[in-house]
Formats: C-alpha cells, sequence, structure tokens
C-alpha cells in the first residue's frame, strides 16, 4: 500500500472546495428602479447582490449563471429600503391604559414590545430607524439583537432615554402624585443645568445610545400643561450640543413652540422633530443650520382624531391634542416649499408600528412629489443618520437594502403602504 504524507494546507484547500462552489450572487430583475440617487426613474434593471453589498446595477435583465439566484421583480418598483427618523418601537399608545403601564409593567415587558414592533416595522419596509426614546434602555439591548440575528428588525440607531427637564416633557414622573414623584436626575433623563446636561449626554453614551434626543419644549401626551413652552435654556442646548459632538453623536429635538425651536437651532441641534408652530423666522434659522426638518405628520392627525373621543385622553391632554395635532401637515407644506431639509418620520409608536408607509400619502397631500417623498426615506434619512456612504441609494458598493411594490408609486403614492418585497443586508425577510 502507498504511504501517504498529510499535508494540512492541501487538506484545508480541498475542504473548501464545496462552499466555494455553493457560492452565487443573487440577481434582482425590476421593471421599474428608484435608486434615489436623482428624479430620474429607470425600467428593466438587474441589480446584482454578493453577500451583502450591492455590486451591479445593470440596464436589462441579465440571466443568471449556474449558481445565481434569480428573484424575479420585473413586475415591480424597487426602491432602497426606506428609513423612519422617528420611532419608539417598545411602546404603541392604547388609549387610557398607556398611561398606567410604566406602574404596571416591567422592563422585560417593554423589550417583548419592541421585538414584535420591531419585526412589523421591517415587514412594512423600513430597514432602518431611529428610535427617540424609551423608558429602560430596552432598545440598545433590541438593536443589538438584531445586529446579531437573534431577532427579526430594522437597523437601529437608538436616543435611549430622551433628556429633559424637570416636568418636562420626557420627564417620566410628570402626572404621578407627590409621593413616588421623587426627583429625577441625569441619570433618568431629567436635568437642570449645564453640569446636570452634560452628565445626562455621557449618561447616554455610558449606557449605549447612538444619538441624543431632547424634549426643547412641551409635549402633547404628556400629562403637563403646557404644549408648547420652551424647556432648556440656551446654555443648557449648547452644553447637551457639545458633549454630544465630542461623543460623534447627533441631537434631535423634540419641538412644537417656536422659541424652543429656535434656540435648539442656534444652538447646533442635528434635527427638529414635528416643529408644529414653525414660522419663516425658524425655516430660515433651519436653512441657515442645515437643521433637518421630520415632521411626524402621521402623528398629528392620529391625536386629533382620538381627541375626539370622550376618555381616550386624560383631561390635560385633550385639548392638547386637539389644537396641536391638526397643524402639523399645514406646517410641513410651508417648510417643504420654504426648502427646509426634510427627512421622513413617524413617531410610530402613538400610531401603529407597521402603518409607516402612511406618511409618504400624508407628505403627498401636502404638496410633496412621490419622488420627494420617497427620497425623504431614503437618501435624505441616510445624511441625516451620517450614513449615505453605506446606505440611502441603489448604486455598487452600498449596502443590499431594498423594497419593492408592485404597481407605480409614482402614480399612486398609497402603494407604499403594501411593500411586497423586503431585503435587509442581503437577506429576504419578505417576498410575496
Amino acid at each position: 500500500m502507498k504511504n501517504y504524507i498529510y499535508n494540512p494546507i492541501m487538506a484545508l484547500l480541498v475542504s473548501l472546495l464545496p462552499l466555494t462552489s455553493s457560492i452565487a450572487a443573487t440577481l434582482i430583475h425590476t421593471g421599474t428602479l428608484i435608486d434615489s440617487t436623482s428624479n430620474k426613474v429607470k425600467s428593466n434593471m438587474t441589480i446584482v447582490v454578493d453577500d451583502n453589498t450591492i455590486t451591479a446595477v445593470e440596464k436589462g435583465f441579465i440571466a443568471p449563471q449556474s449558481n445565481d439566484k434569480l428573484i424575479d421583480l420585473s413586475d415591480y418598483t424597487l426602491m432602497p429600503g426606506f428609513m423612519d427618523m422617528h420611532t419608539h418601537l417598545s411602546m404603541q399608545h392604547n388609549g387610557p391604559e398607556t398611561y398606567t403601564e410604566g406602574f404596571i409593567l416591567n422592563e422585560a415587558d417593554f423589550a417583548i414590545k419592541g421585538v414584535i414592533y420591531a419585526k412589523r416595522t421591517l415587514m412594512a419596509g423600513f430597514t432602518t430607524v431611529r428610535n427617540l426614546g424609551d423608558g429602560y434602555n430596552e432598545t440598545v439591548a433590541l438593536r443589538n439583537a438584531i445586529n446579531k440575528g437573534m431577532v427579526s428588525g430594522p437597523r437601529i440607531y437608538t436616543a435611549a432615554k430622551s433628556i429633559a427637564t424637570t416636568g418636562g416633557h420626557a420627564d417620566p414622573t410628570n402626572g404621578t402624585s407627590q409621593s413616588i414623584m421623587g426627583d429625577p436626575g441625569p441619570k433618568d433623563g431629567v436635568i437642570n443645568g449645564v453640569a446636570e446636561a452634560r452628565k445626562a449626554v455621557r449618561q447616554r453614551y455610558k449606557e449605549g445610545a447612538d444619538l441624543i434626543k431632547i424634549t426643547a419644549t412641551g409635549g402633547v401626551l404628556s400629562v403637563a400643561k403646557s404644549g408648547q413652552n420652551p424647556q432648556f435654556m440656551i446654555d443648557e442646548l449648547e452644553a447637551i450640543v457639545e458633549t454630544a459632538n465630542d461623543y460623534g453623536m447627533t441631537v434631535a429635538v423634540h419641538a412644537h413652540g417656536k422659541e424652543g425651536m429656535l434656540r435648539a437651532i442656534k444652538a447646533g441641534v442635528t434635527s427638529i422633530e414635528h416643529g408644529t408652530y414653525m414660522d419663516k423666522e425658524v425655516m430660515s434659522q433651519m436653512k441657515k443650520h442645515g437643521t433637518y426638518y421630520v415632521p411626524t405628520i402621521m402623528a398629528g392627525n392620529w391625536v386629533a382624531e382620538k381627541a375626539k373621543i370622550e376618555g381616550f385622553f386624560p383631561t390635560l391632554v385633550r385639548p392638547k391634542a386637539a389644537k396641536i395635532g391638526p397643524l402639523i401637515q399645514n406646517t410641513f407644506a410651508k417648510a417643504h416649499k420654504a426648502g427646509v431639509k426634510i427627512a421622513f418620520g413617524t413617531d410610530s409608536g402613538v400610531s401603529a408600528h407597521g402603518d409607516n408607509g402612511l406618511e409618504f400619502q400624508l407628505m403627498v397631500e401636502a404638496g410633496m412629489k412621490p419622488i420627494e417623498a420617497i427620497r425623504s426615506a431614503t437618501i435624505n434619512t441616510a445624511e441625516l443618520l451620517q450614513i449615505e456612504n453605506t446606505l440611502g441609494t441603489i448604486e455598487v458598493g452600498k449596502l443590499a437594502d431594498l423594497v419593492a411594490v408592485k404597481g407605480d408609486p409614482l402614480s399612486d403614492i398609497s402603494l407604499l403602504q403594501n411593500v411586497s418585497f423586503v431585503m435587509k443586508n442581503g437577506e429576504v425577510y419578505k417576498h410575496l
């Protein structure tokens, strides 16, 4: 018998052969392509995905090789994965019981809610979101679990706990009795003064947040009287922005009232959320400073409708919801016309998760062109997140986040509420 000498290098090469021969690209044939690089639309295109990356965007339907996988979307419109810049994945408003959940539910309950709502969001075609506020940093854990492939959901950039001032919109003890109200501080997301402002930002960083969310004015759903008063001093806002910048974090700002917006914009924040009482002066300052506007029209309409239902909101909340809610769509129309930079956001968690696509329709109703609405949820949002080099358009070298609908969303924007195909990071999650 012939003696064989074991060669470990050859053995390794032989062991890799079956794996190498099974590797194949994914070819996607799409009848219509909106790649978000411009307002142009392309017909009959092939997108080639290798692992999690787009490696080719070619005219015509390229025939697959023997080991390639073909996805036929020739009757569909293909777009970059949508991004929602204002979500609350671990909660969903459900009337009166929402105001008692903080006393009844545990951290684990909110974490489980997050898993459920994250999957709904992904199935709606939203492959990336910002989460702007939670109760227990549960969306940090959710983000990590999704990144590890443990659960399905969008790519999450989370602010963890919002930062408020004492009695401010995101003070978690608003509406509670004196006996349990206590005096929450920076660790709890409540600050007063420059030193506490800096500490709160650093605490968010320590806990794993990706960005900072502050509530610069009163709000609608909190159990506090004012829905629009300014709630931070200029020095506090400047301290937050300066400290956030040191840690490579952007700052998203809940704001309804004018004065709170102006203070935040001049302090250098990244985005204004809601912006209800925005006027020409505010818009001018946003354009000067390059501040993004995230409108959340859905949330405004939703709270306005629910305010009509007796007992749905607490007595203190109901008039705020009825007054402020209906104004956001009109504010959006004016801001868009004025040329303010707009990034798509819904405030889902107020309205139901998975309904995010309705925001497109509301934006178009207010005067935005369908292609602009789509770009507001793709390239604009990528630029806001500072990830435009990897996401936001369908181009060679970008990550393969892709969504498709049957028909032409430029003729019927409501089609975006019924996404048929979802690919995130090269993996297909939905294909009807």
